[in-house]
């Protein structure tokens, strides 16, 4: 979408605001929970949670975005040096006044839409949604500058959102947390971590200028680069555990896509090194991680007609 000439508050300047792409990393987990389920149920899922399910996490992906760029702009992290793709705010596209509202309203759509899967998994599913809340403020307000980003990924794009839509989408009988489950979790969560350190790796010098102390700062730039391969490989290399669970065809297809793409980027990232066109590599990487979600959720499914 062209950035230029961007009215202030307009429907553009919102879409902007949303950040469409970063949409896939709330919409994988929840893939990927509902395919395992579909396969573990024999095809018996519950369909209305598992559209629930992506409805927040959708609603909440955005609500996070407006989130971020709003006390962003108030820290003064997007300044002119900001390396990474603009922001509303900053950028005047939208006001703080029209942000914070839409914060409040996204909020409460999210908690609206997440409400009815009380139905199905009980009073827990509030505690659930309330932290989910919590800790999309939490997150730009104060864990990211201490380099617990990378947990919270884990956790809100891996355990949590995948761990659920599996529980909820299952039968009442058959309402349980599989090995499988958890196994596909954590490589979710793992995989969806590499668009977080690409974004950190980017912007390592102006986080240590910012006193914003990211995983990468602390690591380093040459140890980030390590860490973004290792977790794709890591997360692939996982997903050949699930054959011990009946699971055949589930691991081939990420390693033999999601695999050979990511070590390009990779290379990518690391011939690039720093700057600007570091953004390439975070796009390119995005891509990679819908790639896994799709691949790994059509190894499920497809283990599932072939044995039946």
């Amino acid at each position: 979408m062209n950035e230029n000439d961007v009215k202030q508050n307009s429907p553009k300047a919102w879409v902007l605001a949303a950040r469409p792409k970063t949409l896939s990393g709330a919409a994988v987990p929840v893939l990927i929970g509902g395919a395992l389920a579909y396969a573990e149920s024999a095809g018996h899922v519950n369909w209305l949670p598992l559209l629930l399910c992506m409805l927040f996490a959708l609603i909440m992906q955005i609500d996070a975005n407006f989130v971020n760029d709003y006390f962003d702009y108030l820290k003064g992290n997007d300044r002119e040096e900001r390396l990474g793709p603009k922001r509303a705010c900053t950028e005047g596209w939208v006001t703080p006044r029209a942000m914070k509202l839409a914060m409040a309203l996204t909020t409460l759509l999210a908690c609206l839409v997440g409400l009815p899967l009380v139905i199905y998994g009980g009073w827990p599913m509030i505690v659930v949604g309330a932290f989910c809340v919590l800790f999309c403020f939490l997150y730009t307000t104060a864990l990211a500058q201490v380099g617990m980003g990378d947990v919270l990924v884990l956790v809100f794009f891996g355990l949590v959102p995948v761990t659920l839509t599996y529980y909820l989408s299952m039968p009442e009988v058959q309402q349980t947390i599989s090995p499988s489950c958890w196994i596909v979790a954590v490589a979710c969560g793992l995989v969806i971590d590499t668009l977080l350190v690409v974004n950190n790796y980017r912007d390592i010098n102006n986080d240590r200028r910012a006193g914003k102390r990211t995983l990468i700062v602390h690591i380093g730039a040459a140890n980030g680069r390590r860490l973004y391969f290792a977790l794709g490989i890591v997360a692939a290399l996982l997903t050949t555990s699930l054959i011990l669970f009946g699971h055949h065809w589930a691991p081939w297809l990420p390693l033999l896509i999601y695999v050979p793409l990511h070590t390009s980027v990779y290379n990518a990232m690391r011939n690039i090194g720093q700057g600007a066109a570091l953004n390439r590599v975070l796009g390119m990487t995005a891509r990679n991680m819908f790639i896994f979600g799709i691949t790994l959720s059509l190894g499920l499914l497809l283990g599932f007609l072939f044995s039946n």
